[in-house]
């Protein structure tokens, strides 16, 4: 499902524990790590499509969370076109998120990644919160920027996204990427 301007909806998930990390999963026989997130269905609102998402991708139960806040509009970022579907070429840009920030109520121990047949992660750890802006991959850094910047202000003591940066400068890498 696409909406006119060829972006799926979709829900993305900050899950923090109690020190204020991140949720950071290891996508299924891959070398890329994400935050979980899943595109919503026909009728399905936000929030029941980031409880499924959820569910399907860590294996939590809404008792395991509490939402803490979510984003006040859509996020978009677009897919480079050697990423999409052959079949999806010409129509498909990109997806529009609304990104959820939750607090795990439950343990460590109630994450499943294989809680489905087809499991999205097969890895996970928890990563201090601004971490994973300069660890995804690189089309969906400025939408991590934007959902975990906008999500801060739900969480009490967690720092500048700029005081991170001065404490753990991104790491140059060859060819001027960082």
């Amino acid at each position: 499902m696409l909406d006119r301007d060829g972006y799926r909806p979709n829900v993305g998930i900050v899950i923090v524990n109690a020190r204020n990390e991140v949720f950071w999963g290891k996508r299924v026989r891959e070398h890329s790590w994400q935050f979980p997130q899943g595109g919503i269905k026909p009728g399905e609102s936000p929030e029941a499509a980031m409880y499924r998402e959820l569910l399907e991708e860590v294996g939590l139960l809404p008792q395991h969370v509490k939402i803490l806040g979510r984003t006040r509009d859509w996020l978009r970022y677009e897919v480079p076109s050697n990423w999409v579907r052959r079949e999806w070429r010409g129509s498909y840009k990109g997806q529009k998120q609304i990104w959820f920030l939750l607090r795990l109520v439950g343990r460590d121990c109630d994450v499943c990644l294989r809680a489905t047949n087809h499991p999205e992660f097969d890895g996970w750890r928890w990563s201090p919160y601004w971490a994973p802006v300069d660890a995804v991959i690189e089309f969906k850094r400025d939408v991590y920027e934007r959902a975990l910047r906008e999500l801060s202000r739900f969480i009490k003591g967690v720092e500048s996204r700029e005081d991170f940066l001065a404490r753990h400068p991104p790491s140059v890498v060859p060819g001027g990427e960082h």
